[in-house]
């Protein structure tokens, strides 16, 4: 079993590791933390190690590792520094996770308990979509949004890059959202959403 790190010792990280754990995918070595004061400690029962100069070192001899940080500017600012520094990103996705056989998925991504997507939709990369969220048919995620629990994208839906789709939203079909944007939770979106637009209530706006 390959192993990986896991950058984010958080409530977030703790389920990424519960997700690798259960999916027996990889076997998890370490966490890795840019907070000084939890280095050297150990997390949900692993140590955690500095950041960004610690991997830089190679020390760990581990070139796996998964971002566990759940602002979708900063994953992706990671994300991308790490794809810079020849780190490969893997994916976590929880078993219990429904994934139709055509969706393509890019990598980084975080799919957890219950989570279903559907037929023909393409995920970015360093997405996370969390509990029990619901993605129709030929749905396109961008990299690095976030659809938070229980949100569901009806068919067609289009989201742009570092969305955040919050708790319990739902999209009509065919809706597109921008980059940017902020869905308030429990939503009911039924126009779509222009970049950097933060939209809330039922309807909507």
């Amino acid at each position: 079993m390959d192993k990986v790190l896991v950058y984010g010792a958080s409530g977030h990280g703790k389920v990424i590791v519960d997700i690798l754990e259960q999916s027996q995918s990889y076997s998890v070595i370490s966490y890795v933390d840019d907070n000084e004061k939890i280095t050297g400690t150990d997390y949900f029962g692993y140590p955690v190690i500095l950041g960004r100069d610690n991997l830089l070192s190679g020390k760990n001899n581990c070139r796996n590792i998964i971002v566990a940080i759940g602002d979708n500017h900063i994953r992706m600012e990671l994300s991308n520094w790490l794809l810079g520094h020849n780190y490969g990103l893997v994916n976590a996705i929880h078993p219990s996770t429904c994934l139709a056989r055509d969706v393509d998925i890019g990598v980084g991504n975080a799919i957890m308990a219950g989570a279903v997507v559907n037929s023909s939709t393409s995920i970015g990369s360093h997405v996370i979509i969390n509990t029990n969220a619901s993605i129709d048919h030929d749905c396109s995620i961008g990299s690095g949004v976030h659809i938070a629990p229980g949100a569901t994208l009806c068919g067609g839906v289009v989201i742009g890059e570092s969305t955040l789709i919050g708790a319990g939203a739902t999209l009509i079909p065919g809706i597109k959202v921008g980059r940017n944007c902020i869905i308030g939770a429990g939503s009911t979106v039924i126009e779509s959403v222009p970049d950097n637009a933060k939209v809330y209530g039922n309807p909507a706006r």
